[in-house]
């Protein structure tokens, strides 16, 4: 038995009913697990669910045996969420994974848990116990990453066995887990189905999830770390994998891989995977790898460590300097925060940068610039923390959510892209496909039908304090959906405290809407005009139609298109239209549609405004709003605020009443184009360096 496998086996457990161990002749058996934490076993939910319904709500309902050991678990974590007790289930689509708890499990082995996906062809060991037999015997079968089924793993092999689900998959080049044994195909014995081990990160949707995964892989880290440092007469899973590794040295090593991650596993993690992804970009544009490109092929990186898992696996030398800067990156990221618990944690992850970086001639400068330069500048602010700077200072992307009109059905399609503008770290600039819905829905479930997609969107572009903007790029026949108020996720969380995608997302971040039919069309001179003067300003508020502050909705029809148009044309290029009233539909529509055919970027107006008689007051109060403000960028501060203050029904602000729904449309004549950057490969092909 090879050290890697001995190493699988002392973490692989038996999962049963309470009482059903190791040596019991009992037949209570109902498949696998393994360690991944002490006191942490991963496994499938349906494996758990053979205790039934109760198995979710009560403690110590779960059997747990391993070498040595035997004890009772309690279901932390597990989706699909289980129905009531006793209701059980008939399907179990992925991720089909628990997290069980056993708090008396601590002096034991644990897996490696990888931080990349898997690739096809991988060479794999599925590792579990059995009954299929008649006896009970743990049963290894070796096998092979064949492609994916979705979000599942497709294997060729050694025949899996009843029993094994739950059982980790072993990548034994690797010589890590990839992923959980899920069941085998009953059309064939030689085919099997797995979920990649990256999928625990779908447990973080689960009520409470993000804290118990964020804790138990941080505990994963530390304890490898543990048992790397601990240099007793057993390998450590670095040690076997340092062997797997001997033919074929460079990059970033075993060891130098354990010591980064058990440091970067005492830090506060990170806000949003934004914030990791923002890191990934820099450190790969400085070393030539390319973007890091979620939903393509590789997977949200909602922790320090998966950011390391992006960056490494491709070239010797280039990766190990990705994999240095990002661990600087990150230093200087977190010691801005000034969180006292992370000075030790910091101090320790600095030592281990200088002592990496040393041979690496073409960034030590750079490291150095980043890791003690800041310091200075902290020390010469009297001991302040200077704000987050490089990735960390500006959001990684602006979110574009496009709607178009509707089609069969009165369904409309829509897609969510990322807009990466140049100027951040990434260096990138471009349009990238994130999510979408060719299908579409109706007008009414619209934002039933987004929110989710958004918010984990928003989620890969928010950067520590610095939000995405959302622009909404639709028809005009939808530019008065409330979008500003849209609310993502239940105000409340478990925990009693304020979900951020609970708010509105006017009351958090710019929120805008462009014209679709522009998108179409090339920028007419009148448009870009128009857009360098409210970009340099001073801005000025004029009527999108004339009369309505004279005489209100119920007065004189007033100028028709033609002399909209007109009057529209000739404003000076600064110019702001306001209007009291829908811009969708009705006059407002046709005198909207006047001021994009004059080239106006910028209009403000009253999304869902109706029966009102304070279209003076609404004007008045507009201009004055406009005139304080010199450019059109200048705007989402001061709007955000006024939507803030007329979002509480109960206890209104007054003095903000007239700009209760105000709408922006906000249509710079530039966009970057549609990315066609290549999807660059990011893990070797079976065989070749790692």
């Amino acid at each position: 038995m090879s050290p890697l496998d001995a190493l699988v086996r002392r973490a692989v457990v038996r999962i049963s009913a309470p009482g059903g161990g190791y040596e019991a002749p009992s037949d209570r058996f109902w498949g696998s697990g393994f360690f991944i934490a002490p006191t942490w076993v991963l496994t499938c939910a349906h494996v758990v669910a053979c205790g039934g319904g109760g198995v979710w709500s009560s403690p110590d309902a779960v059997g747990v045996s391993w070498p040595g050991g035997r004890a009772t678990g309690t279901v932390e974590l597990a989706r699909p969420v289980p129905g009531p007790p006793g209701a059980g289930r008939t399907t179990w689509p992925a991720p089909d994974l628990a997290l069980v708890h056993v708090p008396e499990a601590t002096d034991v082995e644990c897996v490696w848990l990888s931080d990349r996906p898997a690739f096809e062809g991988a060479r794999v060991v599925l590792h579990g116990w059995s009954l299929e037999t008649g006896t009970r015997g743990y049963r290894p079968a070796a096998g092979q990453v064949t492609g994916r089924d979705g979000p599942l793993l497709l294997l060729r092999g050694e025949r899996p066995v009843a029993g094994t689900s739950g059982g980790p998959l072993v990548d034994a080049v690797r010589g890590e887990v990839i992923g959980v044994c899920k069941a085998r195909d009953a059309s064939d014995p030689t085919a099997g189905i797995a979920v990649p081990v990256t999928a625990l990160h779908a447990l973080r949707d689960v009520a409470g999830g993000a804290s118990v995964t964020d804790t138990v892989l941080a505990a994963h880290d530390r304890h490898h770390l543990a048992r790397h440092r601990a240099l007793g007469p057993d390998p450590s899973w670095t040690d076997a994998q340092a062997e797997l590794r001997r033919e074929r040295p460079g990059g970033l090593e075993p060891a130098a891989r354990t010591h980064l991650l058990g440091r970067l596993a005492a830090l506060t993690p990170p806000a949003t995977p934004g914030e990791v992804a923002a890191l990934v970009d820099a450190a790969r544009r400085r070393t030539l790898q390319g973007r890091y490109r979620e939903g393509l092929e590789e997977p949200v990186p909602h922790t320090w460590r998966e950011g390391v898992g992006l960056l490494y696996g491709r070239d010797g030398p280039r990766e190990l300097m990705g994999v240095v800067l990002y661990a600087a990156e990150v230093t200087a990221l977190v010691r801005a925060r000034g969180h006292v618990a992370d000075t030790g944690p910091l101090c320790e992850l600095r030592a281990w940068i200088r002592q990496t970086a040393e041979p690496l001639i073409d960034i030590r400068e750079e490291i150095r610039d980043i890791i003690d330069i800041r310091r200075e500048v902290r020390e010469i602010l009297g001991g302040r923390e200077p704000a987050a700077t490089g990735p960390g200072a500006r959001a990684r992307a602006a979110v574009r959510v496009l709607i178009r009109p509707s089609g069969y059905g009165d369904r409309h399609p829509w897609e969510i892209k990322l807009v990466f503008d140049g100027d951040g770290r990434g260096g990138h600039t471009g349009v990238t496909a994130f999510d979408g819905d060719d299908t579409g829905v109706r007008r009414a479930g619209l934002r039933e039908a987004l929110h989710g997609p958004l918010a984990a969107a928003l989620n890969q572009c928010d950067v520590g304090g610095q939000l995405a903007a959302v622009e909404f790029v639709v028809p005009r026949d939808l530019f008065d959906e409330p979008f500003d108020t849209w609310q993502l996720a239940p105000r409340g969380t478990a925990e009693g405290g304020t979900n951020p995608h609970g708010l509105p997302l006017g009351q958090r971040r710019v929120v805008a809407v462009r014209d679709l039919l522009r998108t179409t069309v090339g920028p007419t001179q009148e448009w870009r005009r128009r857009w360098r003067g409210t970009s340099s300003g001073p801005l000025a508020a004029i009527p999108l139609r004339a009369g309505l502050a004279e005489h209100g909705h119920d007065g004189p029809r007033g100028e028709g298109w033609p002399a909209a148009y007109d009057r529209l044309s000739n404003a000076e290029p600064p110019s702001v239209p306001v209007f009291c009233g829908p811009a969708g539909s009705g006059d407002g529509a046709a005198a909207m549609d006047a001021a994009l055919a004059a080239g106006h970027p910028v209009v403000i107006w009253r999304s869902r405004a109706s029966g009102h008689t304070d279209c003076a007051e609404f004007h008045r109060q507009a201009e004055e709003f406009v005139g304080q403000v010199r450019t059109a960028e200048q705007l989402h501060g001061p709007l955000r605020s006024l939507r803030i203050r007329t979002g509480d029904p109960e206890q209104p602000d007054p003095k903000a009443a007239w700009g209760r729904s105000v709408a922006l449309l906000y249509d710079p004549p530039d966009q970057p184009a549609e990315d066609t950057a290549t999807v660059h490969e990011p893990y070797p092909a079976p065989g070749t360096t790692w």
